[in-house]
């Protein structure tokens, strides 16, 4: 059998089989588990690629995972694999006349998603600007630590994963760990990624982070309700990102993600964009709207607008 698949655009990606024979070549980097590793750890490594356990089979990777978690933190973790809902594809706006840079949505997401505390890791980064250049990132401040905020004469710019529907991340991927799901959050197989770090180098909006060390949660702070695709631990040595807290979304359907519920002004909205009467889509045909980077034609699921 071939090592090779062909993806949509009739281009071959490497396979983790043939990402792994490349070891011996210095073309790949992989972090292989110490000899003496768990078999645990040895059959996490080679785990089928998400997309293609069958029920069965992934009912046996997540109470492995549940089993390993529930032991690491002194307690009950749940991981699930809830599949998107159908007819529905989620889109997020920010209203960027109201964010007051508070930066309340970067730890709200850190608490909800288990990112890393030491080293820290932030998937989402409040930059500001000037009022008279506008939304000019070529003078975005990214550290700003101010007595107060909103400053005078300054406004405020969250960013993190758009949920591109051309994500070009997607597309660099030499294993296929990452990919679009049908409900446009863009996910990330843990398992399966290798760390090569081409998506983070393709990603026109810095939205992805790499683990250089591993992750330091206190326990007493961890998130016990986890996706397989999304807040779940993290090992050393691969990317992870924002994926609409996919925990909570595809859960609680109706739900926000905790960035917009930690949002003390309203400034966060969330929502089916092929729902004709969800506040997403009142916000896109009614408010002053704008996406980033709109000329790279990577057709974001992120919009910025202005209500006043």
């Amino acid at each position: 059998m071939s090592d090779k698949k062909p993806c949509d655009q009739n281009v071959y990606r490497l396979t983790r089989r043939k990402a792994l024979k490349g070891l011996a070549m210095g073309v790949g980097a992989l972090a292989l588990p110490a000899s003496n590793a768990s078999a645990s750890v040895w059959e996490s490594f080679f785990q089928q690629h998400f997309r293609e356990l069958s029920k069965e089979q992934l009912q046996r990777v997540l109470a492995r995972m549940e089993k390993e978690y529930s032991s690491s933190y002194g307690q009950p973790v749940t991981v699930k694999a809830t599949p998107p809902i159908e007819g529905v594809k989620f889109g997020y706006g920010l209203d960027l006349s109201r964010c007051i840079g508070c930066r309340r949505c970067v730890y709200g997401c850190v608490s909800e998603n288990n990112q890393s505390r030491d080293p820290q890791v932030q998937w989402i980064r409040v930059v500001r600007l000037n009022k008279e250049k506008g939304v000019d990132l070529d003078y975005a401040e990214h550290y700003y630590n101010p007595a107060q905020v909103p400053e005078p004469g300054h406004f405020y710019m969250p960013v993190q994963c758009q949920q591109c529907e051309k994500a070009p991340c997607t597309k660099v991927c030499p294993v296929q760990a990452t990919w679009t799901e049908n409900d446009g959050i863009v996910v990330v197989d843990y398992n399966w990624c290798i760390g090569c770090r081409y998506c983070m180098a393709a990603c026109p909006y810095g939205a992805r982070h790499f683990n250089w060390k591993k992750a330091t949660v206190p326990k007493e702070e961890l998130n016990p309700n986890t996706h397989y695709l999304g807040n779940r631990p993290r090992p050393v040595g691969v990317v992870e990102k924002c994926t609409f807290c996919i925990q909570r979304t595809r859960e609680q359907p109706g739900r926000y993600p905790a960035c917009a519920e930690a949002c003390p002004v309203g400034a966060r909205k969330f929502g089916n964009l092929l729902d004709p009467n969800s506040e997403i889509r009142y916000l896109i045909e009614n408010k002053r709207v704008f996406i980033l980077k709109e000329d790279l034609n990577t057709q974001p699921k992120f919009f910025y607008f202005y209500a006043t």
